[in-house]
């Protein structure tokens, strides 16, 4: 069922804004507005967009705790210690995990890595982990995009004579743990100018430290900046500030010089070949990367990112790529039976969807829930069973918390955890039905109408005239793209069918052809999932599009095409 999307245009410049930014910089006003919709409002701010430069990283040990953290790894290193780099089993942690470990490596014999099992331990430190490290005499464990909330657990290894280095980016608690550094840019007491890194990020930011303690060049970092990128476009961080200069150098690695076991992903994800963007790494590498936490071990990804022997790196990336293929199967067909069970129960008008199936596999159910809202725009629950309780994956609709409304059913939850925009839970099956009602008597409370209509923000209102191959170029200069730097998305109107079809496997994907008549200048494009559109078009009426343009290369003929991300009748939006 297509969802019926609101346009909302983003607010644009005043005209004296705008006319004192052209004083500046004699640039199309198209572009000037973009650069003003991304807080970009003077020449030297534009240059430096456009010019992204390695040089204007922050210094490391501006970072609360750096200096401690760099203390004890010298400490380490001179009693001959043995060290633990932990992470998280999703692509943030493994690429933060393969990064920091294969640094230190270089430089110290002594290093061994641990990623939990997604089912038998969860998410962050584990009490077995910790257990595993005194089992090998283990004394410093540098834990990577976790541990900020593991105040027990850091206590539990104190009493067994372990020390952690915690390298975290997610929001502390109020009591942070006894470590022997805690390095977190949302700490209230880091003065870090840049508080959007990634884990990945923050592990990257200790190795630039340790290279400068140890009197190292950049060139001792520089060859990590392909994992780097790939953590911080999986991991969906802001697209500012220093992630854009990382992710900008990190993609040229990608696509000049990437680690073996990326380069052997990318030639199962684009066999084709061609240069790689973020989009790629977002849609190609990372769900390949998280496959192997969600249906093997996360432990297999370390392994791909970190292996230099081509035959192994080989293998493993078939493998991963054989969970991935097993994810997809099972995302689609457990997304068809929730959606099933939502109209056998008669509930598509209610204001959440909350499901479960004992069946279904626990490494999918937070896709599914995205999935799920794809179809009925609300905050949406989908659980399993999992040993003797259920466990259950929360995600929701824009402007919607949807972690307060769960602290409203805390009396009936086992456990839960996560942030606004996504959480995790456990409970005890007979209290199902009841907990499924009072979510939904939260929601139905406290959700905003306007919250329950989806909306498509676009950047400027232009015309099919405006398109060129300069203006593309231009538009690639704001890449890498990504939160707080979206691709731009383009409205335009009064068009008319040109030759539209369904294509692709079951005519679900239309191939637009479109004109304007005003200037009879006629542009191709793409829609993918998106044939319904397909009466519309034929209908002889004018219609109104929103897209992104994009380069599209077929038989090594290079053209420009529309993205197209929804379409209305004229007649709809006067």
């Amino acid at each position: 069922m297509p969802l019926d999307y609101l346009w909302k245009p983003q607010v644009l410049a005043d005209e004296k804004e705008l006319s004192a930014f052209k004083a500046e910089l004699p640039i199309s006003e198209i572009f000037l507005s973009l650069l003003l919709q991304r807080g970009i409002s003077n020449r030297s701010e534009a240059e430096a967009f456009f010019n992204p430069n390695l040089q204007k990283l922050h210094n490391p040990f501006l970072m609360k705790d750096m200096d401690k953290a760099v203390y004890r790894i010298n400490q380490a290193i001179k009693s001959k210690e043995k060290i633990m780099v932990y992470g998280d089993y999703d692509v943030d942690g493994t690429t933060a995990v393969a990064l920091f470990s294969g640094f230190l490596e270089k430089h110290y014999p002594e290093v061994s890595t641990y990623i939990p099992d997604r089912y038998k331990e969860g998410y962050g430190v584990s009490q077995a982990g910790i257990d595993f490290a005194a089992a090998q005499n283990i004394s410093l464990i540098i834990a990577l995009d976790c541990g900020i909330k593991a105040i027990d657990k850091v206590d539990y290894a104190l009493a067994r004579g372990i020390d952690f280095i915690i390298c975290d980016h997610h929001t502390p608690g109020d009591i942070l743990p006894k470590a022997a550094a805690v390095l977190d840019p949302k700490r209230s007491d880091c003065v870090y100018p840049y508080k959007g890194l990634s884990g990945c990020g923050v592990g990257f930011k200790l190795v630039q430290a340790l290279c400068e303690d140890w009197d190292l060049s950049d060139e001792h970092w520089r060859p990590y900046l392909d994992l780097l990128a790939v953590s911080i476009g999986a991991d969906i961080v802001p697209m500012s500030g220093e992630n854009r200069i990382l992710t900008y150098y990190g993609l040229q690695q990608i696509n000049s010089e990437p680690s073996p076991g990326l380069e052997s992903l990318i030639k199962i994800a684009k066999p084709t070949g061609g240069k790689l963007d973020i989009s790629d790494v977002v849609f190609m590498l990372a769900p390949r990367i998280n496959a192997a936490g969600r249906l093997a071990h996360g432990k297999k990804a370390v392994e791909l990112l970190r292996g230099q022997d081509l035959s192994i790196i080989d293998a493993i990336a078939q493998n991963i790529n054989k969970n991935n293929t097993e994810r997809k199967s099972l995302d689609q067909s457990i997304t068809e039976e929730a959606l099933r069970q939502i109209q056998r129960q008669e509930e598509e008008h209610r204001k959440s969807s909350v499901v479960y199936e004992a069946s279904w596999h626990k490494g999918v159910i937070g896709i599914v829930a995205s999935r799920l809202i794809e179809n009925y725009y609300r905050p949406t629950i989908v659980f399993t069973k999992s040993g003797d309780k259920l466990a259950g994956s929360a995600r929701t609709v824009a402007g919607f918390d949807v972690y307060q409304a769960l602290l409203k059913c805390d009396h009936i939850l086992e456990q839960f955890g996560g942030h606004p925009a996504a959480a995790g839970m456990t409970l005890k099956e007979e209290r199902y039905e009841e907990f499924k009602t009072h979510f939904e008597k939260v929601v139905s409370e406290s959700i905003l109408p306007e919250q329950l209509l989806p909306n498509i923000s676009y950047d400027l209102q232009i015309k099919l005239e405006d398109l060129s191959q300069n203006f593309y170029n231009t538009i690639q200069r704001f890449a890498p793209f990504g939160p707080d730097n979206l691709s731009p998305i383009f409205r335009s109107d009064g068009l008319i069918n040109q030759g539209s079809r369904a294509v692709g496997e079951g005519q679900k994907h239309l191939k637009l052809g479109i004109l304007d008549p005003d200037t009879g200048i006629v542009m191709d494009g793409i829609g993918f999932g998106m044939a319904h559109y397909l009466q519309k078009l034929q209908s002889g009426k004018e219609v109104s599009i929103l897209y992104h343009l994009e380069q599209n290369v077929f038989r090594n003929k290079v053209s420009l095409q529309l993205r197209l991300l929804d379409l209305k009748l004229s007649e709809e939006l006067s």
